[in-house]
């Protein structure tokens, strides 16, 4: 069974760059596809899906296990992502003075749009929403990160990817987008866009805004996502684009200075 592979340069080649070790990028796809499939995966499905031979995948994982990267269920012998991922990543946003600068203006904005407001970055191929407030319809203020969704099936994703390198683009493109094929015209149009609202199939809308650092590339975009029969899409732009667009802006000023 083929599956796509994570680059190994990130210039989307698919080969490791000299000087580096295939031990460790075979034991960054296992994690990729322990990300793809469900919860707990069969050795055998692994070491097909990853090309590696049963011995190789087996003590790679083994490996991967002691440190709490991995985790093995007792009962079936499957393989699933382990708990250790999830400090590590806290760890890594944490140290994104993007990410800490985000918050504050994160709850004014749900609380002036009544919507729900996203935070989010572009890791690779896709968006990832490291804080999310729900909005006034959900109840009370919640947050929740970690949601992670291909880039280009947002509007986040797209400014985002579309402001990016070449090679970052082409594994977007690679990941896929709802709306079918994907044009350097898209591109243009939405690197030019100073914000992006999108609509999907259940009448959901996102609207996004870039956040770019005085003479610097975009680092993050803030986000709002709400529903047509709150807010038609001609609202949207009327009333919660220049509120995500204004503190956007205040973020961009506060990291061009940090």
């Amino acid at each position: 069974m083929a599956t796509k592979q994570p680059p190994g340069r990130g210039d989307g080649s698919g080969q490791a760059p000299p000087g580096t070790l295939g031990t460790v990028r075979n034991a960054a796809l296992l994690l990729h596809l322990l990300s793809e499939g469900p919860p707990y995966q069969q050795l055998t499905d692994l070491a097909e899906r990853s090309g590696l031979s049963l011995p190789t995948a087996h003590r790679l994982l083994r490996s991967l296990v002691a440190p709490g990267l991995v985790e093995q269920d007792p009962d079936s012998q499957r393989y699933s992502l382990g708990p250790e991922l999830v400090r590590l990543s806290e760890r890594y946003l944490a140290r994104l003075s993007v990410v800490r600068t985000m918050a504050p203006y994160l709850v004014e904005l749900r609380n002036t749009t009544k919507e729900t407001i996203l935070a989010a970055l572009l890791m690779r191929d896709s968006t990832v929403y490291v804080d999310r407030i729900e909005g006034e319809h959900v109840g009370n203020i919640f947050r929740e990160s970690g949601r992670i969704r291909p880039a280009l099936a947002t509007a986040a994703g797209r400014l985002l990817a579309a402001r990016a390198s070449d090679a970052v683009w082409t594994e977007a493109v690679r990941n896929g987008s709802p709306d079918g094929r994907v044009t350097p015209a898209d591109r243009a149009s939405w690197a030019a866009a100073p914000h992006l609202v999108t609509v999907d199939a259940d009448d959901r809308w996102e609207a996004a805004v870039p956040v770019t650092p005085l003479g610097g590339e975009a680092v993050a975009a803030i986000a709002a996502t709400g529903s047509l029969e709150r807010h038609s899409q001609e609202a949207v732009a009327e009333l919660v684009v220049p509120q995500l667009a204004r503190a956007a802006a205040a973020v961009s000023r506060v990291i061009s200075h940090d």
